[in-house]
């Protein structure tokens, strides 16, 4: 895998808090940035497909499933347990 380098300005209170909360963690900061950006893409890629999703959505394609799906008791194994 390659890497590029990235010259980041930080506020020195995030440095202090992200150096801090690496350590916690037992990561060097470079890898505490690289998962933190890492998540942030992915909560951002994530909020976009499913609002990609949400504009393709028809409107009453989920009750059709439902009716499709018959009424048949779920199988032993997917059955919710007696105490829910």
């Amino acid at each position: 895998m390659s890497k590029a380098n990235y010259s980041l300005r930080l506020q020195p209170s995030l440095k202090a808090a992200a150096e801090r909360l690496a350590a916690a963690d037992g990561t060097s900061l470079n890898q505490f940035i690289n998962v933190a950006v890492a998540e942030k893409l992915s909560a951002l890629e994530t909020e976009e497909f499913f609002r990609t999703r949400a504009e393709r959505r028809r409107p009453g394609a989920f009750r059709d499933f439902l009716e499709r799906a018959g009424d048949e008791p779920p199988a032993d194994e997917d059955a919710m347990p007696a105490e829910r």
